[in-house]
């Protein structure tokens, strides 16, 4: 991902929501109940970690039984001390007491509760990082790291990376929340995207990447950072053993699916900010003007652009709203167009009380077209007929508005396709209009129509309107 783009638009739960949210995680409310459990027998060792003859003891607090329950015990443990729930009073001592935060988590604000979350978050992931030393225990019990292939630094960016695609599979509009199969996030990382069909090398490195990224997402879980369905253990059995029931090779679930919760929506935007991308939340725009909103909205998929502009339109009346708008559509800039079609769709969600505004506008040059247009959709009277002049400046300003929405699309296609069919002699008017981007969108025309002959008069007329332009 580039820093210096802005990512799609995220929708958000409210901060409220998100903290019960996270207070209801396993991992932060065992961390929480282990430092209320915590008092002045509890000993920790040189690192802060519970030492292990108190681990049991932990387990058992927290309702935790089988073989993997000190385990847990530990991990909730060291997540409540990088946390701030627990401060280790004397480190010769082991000593700890309740930390400024465990309140926090109680009697704070939301934003209180999720600092908190996020810096559990944060243990969780540097833990996901460290590659499993089960293995590389010499005969005196110590990890023989020279044994170990592994960088800390290529491993968290590594995470990262998945993260951030899983970050914008997530935030898309086609499926928003829906689960991404495991397969496709390693192949996102690791596969280069001018490659046509992978090497046996490169499907390796994605199924060692999936095995990873399997052990990872399970262990971020119990954080509320993701809802993960495990690779299936049928798969990773020898292939000379019976699978213990019959099987679907055509299921890609069997393969893991994963997505990020709301909760991990909201961290992994405020981990993207931190680092420097610009992550926008729908409602970042509700508080500002028109023109912050139309301009912020311009590059926004659909979906997304229609709920900010909800928002903003809530905190105003909508004559205001509307008068708003428009004033903040004009311009002959290059990004005037596609504010005026943002600006179109806006005033469709506002009610006929925004009527006076749109009549006020009938006579401006830039704007009297889409009023006509509004003012004939809500059902007005005495809506004056626009002149020739108007309808073909419209006309380019609308194209103009695509192309920069959405390029060279199919829709865009039908529509120019469109408008030489029912307008005769449209290339020999429409080159005149006096529109900053009346040459470009004939340019794109004569690109765009499917017809040669229709496409040469377009690139004919585009010429002529440069030459007016003096350019």
């Amino acid at each position: 991902m580039s820093d210096s783009s802005p990512l799609p638009p995220v929708r958000l739960h409210t901060e409220a929501e998100l903290a019960r949210d996270a207070l209801s995680t396993p991992l932060l409310s065992r961390a929480a109940r282990l430092a209320r459990w915590a008092g002045p027998d509890t000993r920790v060792d040189a690192g802060g970690g519970l030492v292990d003859e108190q681990l049991p003891a932990a387990a058992e607090a927290l309702g935790l039984s089988g073989d993997d329950a000190a385990a847990d015990a530990s991990e909730a443990w060291r997540v409540a001390v990088d946390a701030g729930l627990v401060e280790v009073v004397d480190e010769d001592e082991g000593t700890v007491t309740a930390g400024e935060d465990l309140a926090l988590l109680t009697g704070g604000s939301p934003q209180d509760v999720l600092a908190v979350w996020l810096s559990a978050v944060e243990t969780v992931l540097a833990d996901a990082s460290v590659p499993d030393l089960d293995g590389l225990v010499d005969e005196e019990g110590e990890v023989d790291l020279s044994a170990l292939d592994w960088d800390p630094e290529g491993e968290a960016a590594f995470l990262d990376g998945v993260l951030g695609n899983l970050y914008l599979l997530t935030v898309g509009e086609d499926t928003p929340g829906a689960p991404v199969p495991l397969p496709a996030l390693a192949a996102s990382v690791i596969v280069p995207t001018d490659m046509g069909e992978p090497t046996n090398d490169v499907l390796e490195q994605v199924s060692d990447a999936m095995m990873r990224l399997d052990d990872q997402f399970r262990m971020l879980e119990p954080v509320g950072f993701v809802a993960y369905r495990p690779v299936d253990e049928a798969l990773m059995a020898d292939a000379d053993e019976e699978p213990a029931a019959p099987v679907d090779d055509t299921d890609v679930s069997r393969y893991g699916m994963v997505r990020l919760t709301p909760l991990g929506l909201y961290g992994m935007r405020a981990r993207l900010l931190e680092a420097g991308y610009a992550a926008p939340a729908v409602g970042d725009l509700a508080d500002k003007g028109a023109d912050a909103l139309l301009d912020g909205t311009a590059q926004f998929p659909p979906g997304a652009a229609q709920a900010e502009t909800e928002q903003w339109l809530q905190r105003r009346e909508s004559l205001a709203a509307a008068r708003e708008l428009l004033a903040a559509a004009r311009g002959s800039d290059a990004g005037a167009p596609l504010r005026r079609l943002r600006c179109q769709q806006a005033l469709s969600l506002v009610g006929a009380s925004a009527e006076p505004a749109l009549r006020e506008v009938l006579d401006d040059a830039e704007l009297g077209g889409l009023a006509r247009v509004w003012l004939t959709e809500h059902g007005a009277v005495d809506v004056p007929a626009p002149s020739e002049t108007m309808v073909y400046w419209l006309t380019i300003d609308t194209v103009a508005a695509q192309l920069a929405a959405e390029g060279n699309s199919e829709e865009l296609r039908a529509l120019v396709e469109g408008l030489a069919r029912q307008h005769g002699g449209f290339f020999d008017a429409v080159w005149r209009v006096d529109h900053p981007a009346t040459a470009d969108v004939l340019e794109a025309m004569g690109r765009l129509h499917s017809d040669k002959k229709v496409a040469k008069e377009a690139r004919k007329a585009a010429f002529k309107a440069r030459s007016q332009q003096g350019g």
